[in-house]
């Protein structure tokens, strides 16, 4: 187990493989997408990432928490991410000197936010 507070991160969302083939290249780097029914994961370091089918409306597509990931270049990362479809949401803004976060939606109307340099 990690010492982090975070071993996974769940997306409530209408295509659950097609999200989860979409994001493992862009922060799997690679990782394989494993399937148990109609629920689809992947691995990035100690964290899982998981892709659960709706359910009657309790978890609508889109409403999931918003998760920051890490990136080495904010900027670098996010107009690649533009490039696959995704689009800006709010920022980015400057926390401080050494720190700048943005959120993006992805293609499939999930919010999550980048943070770095």
């Amino acid at each position: 187990m990690s010492d982090s507070p975070v071993t996974a991160v769940m997306f409530f969302v209408d295509e659950p493989e097609a999200v989860a083939l979409w994001w493992a290249p862009n922060l799997g780097d690679g990782a394989d997408v494993i399937a148990e029914g109609d629920f689809y994961y992947f691995e990035a370091g100690a964290i899982e990432f998981g892709f659960h089918p709706n359910e009657d409306g309790r978890n609508p597509a889109g409403a999931s928490p918003v998760l920051y990931l890490s990136v080495p270049d904010l900027e670098q990362k996010r107009l690649a991410l533009l490039e696959r479809g995704c689009v800006m949401h709010r920022g980015p803004l400057r926390v401080n000197a050494d720190r700048q976060i943005c959120q993006m939606i992805d293609p499939f109307d999930n919010t999550f936010g980048l943070e770095g340099p």
